[in-house]
């Protein structure tokens, strides 16, 4: 009975310290996206260049995620994350030293690199903590990556109010942060490749499964990516309000968001991950109508309100159901973590291009449309449901010794 307890207290441990990993991965995107207009008043870029600029983390992530499986192979899951979450939070820096547009890209590339790698790192090691627990803790990660967000834009907000350079506020955050978040790994699974497994190839197509999934992904950060980029513009412009209240319009999505994953798995675990994610969508779209048809803007901000409950969980969900669908956990999560980014990639943009020839409120009409596909395809993520036999009440709760 002391080693099942021993082996309970090590996966609590894990599940703690792998929420303390995302914490600390929200926290540095949280401290960048604060000083961006220092970052681009100091590299002498206009606004349209920095848009190309900012492209170019989504791009270094696309290309570089599929790396991680076969750096978690080579070295072992807590190696290969110690490493990588190292390499995110020092990456920081480099987009504050860049002087000019080229080597902006180049830092930016870097930064979305090694932000893509760790971040399928820390999933899979996360849907492995869910599988051993058996319910369901990807929704509240991913809250906490909301959290660590939340509090790294806060002292970047600080930062800029004092005037601080921006070269030394990230120089001390990603100090601070890389001993955070590599002191978090001591304590995640220590899961090593078995003798006679083959090493994963540097590059592969994701699996099918993966591609469906990563659709659903694709509906909900897209209305995510739209939602925080547009919620200001929309009630500033489209319902004439001040500028405070369509600040705050954007600050009640990401707290429902944030909220939400942090208390979703509760719902998980009694719903599970397809009638979840239905509800979910169901939300969102009502969310969207909200927005569309609404001409005041407490209902617009109510819409967009529910629009952020309703996509909070999807995405933690399309990363466990990936971890669950084919033999090679890294890939698939991989591949819908590609999908994902791509899809926060383009949102923005397309957003922007689609009102500019019609109107923000067909844009939106098509983020209602995309939230209708949570509803219809949300059965792609049956793989996230932990449909197990029934097993003893002394063995239930007991993780695989096996690494």
């Amino acid at each position: 009975m002391s080693e099942v307890v021993h082996q309970q207290r090590e996966v609590r441990r894990a599940r703690y310290a792998v929420a303390a990993v995302f914490a600390v991965h929200g926290a540095v995107t949280g401290s960048f996206a604060t000083r961006v207009p220092w970052i681009q008043d100091h590299a002498s870029v206009s606004p349209g260049q920095l848009g190309l600029a900012l492209a170019f983390p989504a791009l270094g992530a696309s290309l570089a995620m599929p790396l991680a499986g076969g750096i978690s192979h080579r070295f072992g899951a807590r190696n290969a994350l110690r490493g990588l979450i190292a390499l995110w939070t020092l990456s920081l820096v480099l987009p504050s030293l860049a002087p000019n547009l080229l080597t902006l890209c180049l830092g930016l590339f870097v930064y979305g690199a090694t932000a893509g790698m760790a971040d399928v790192a820390m999933n899979a090691l996360g849907v492995e903590v869910e599988n051993r627990l058996d319910r369901s803790i990807m929704s509240g990660l991913h809250g906490m990556w909301s959290a660590g967000a939340l509090v790294g834009s806060a002292a970047g907000t600080v930062a800029a109010h004092l005037g601080s350079d921006a070269r030394l506020h990230h120089a001390l955050a990603a100090a601070v942060l890389t001993v955070l978040g590599v002191a978090a790994c001591t304590w995640v699974l220590d899961l090593q490749p078995a003798e006679d497994e083959e090493p994963p190839p540097r590059f592969a197509l994701p699996p099918r499964s993966a591609l469906l999934i990563g659709a659903v992904g694709f509906c909900a950060v897209f209305a995510e990516g739209a939602s925080l980029d547009w919620s200001a513009v929309y009630l500033r412009h489209q319902l004439e309000t001040s500028a405070g209240l369509a600040a705050a319009c954007t600050t009640g999505f990401t707290l429902t968001m944030a909220v939400a994953r942090i208390a979703g798995d509760r719902l998980v675990d009694r719903f599970g991950a397809v009638r979840t994610v239905r509800a979910s969508g169901v939300l969102a779209v009502l969310g969207g109508l909200l927005i569309v048809l609404g001409s005041h803007p407490a209902v617009a901000m109510t819409g967009f309100a529910l629009m952020g409950l309703g996509i909070a969980v999807v995405v933690p969900l399309c990363f466990a159901a990936a971890g669950r669908s084919g033999p090679n956990p890294s890939q698939a999560i991989a591949g819908v973590a590609t999908i994902t980014y791509t899809s926060g990639l383009i949102a923005p943009s397309a957003i922007g291009g689609l009102a500019q020839a019609t109107s923000l409120v067909v844009s939106f009409a098509l983020v209602t449309l995309l939230a209708c596909g949570l509803v219809g395809f949300a059965g792609v993520l049956r793989a996230g449901d932990r449909n197990r036999p029934e097993v003893s009440p002394a063995s239930a709760a007991v993780p695989d010794p096996r690494p």
